[in-house]
């Protein structure tokens, strides 16, 4: 019947624009403030010299920050979020580190 094979396009229709969107969805997002953060937290901790203080903690947060920079050049926004915020932990670590 041509109403079965109409709603049967319809259906077939709305299965491909909601695959379609799951897979925009899939797409992740450049992860824009959390690399913002971790460079404004490991420039914080270089300035208030924890390069030469606590040097292992500010070399790990320079180091995931480097990290994160190449996943992201690389398209891996979600390895780089992660090393982005892994990298602003380090970096603040570093600062309190410096304040005990």
């Amino acid at each position: 019947m041509v109403v079965n094979d109409s709603i049967r396009a319809m259906k077939n229709a709305l299965l491909i624009v909601l695959l379609a969107v799951a897979g925009l969805a899939g797409c992740g997002v450049a992860p824009v403030q959390e690399m913002s953060d971790a460079r404004q937290a490991v420039r914080a901790a270089h300035d208030a010299g924890a390069e030469q203080k606590v040097p292992e903690l500010y070399n790990q947060a320079e180091t995931l920050l480097d990290k994160a920079v190449q996943e992201l050049d690389e398209g891996d926004y979600d390895q780089a979020r992660k090393a982005a915020v892994s990298a602003k932990k380090a970096a603040l670590d570093a600062l309190e580190q410096m304040n005990h």
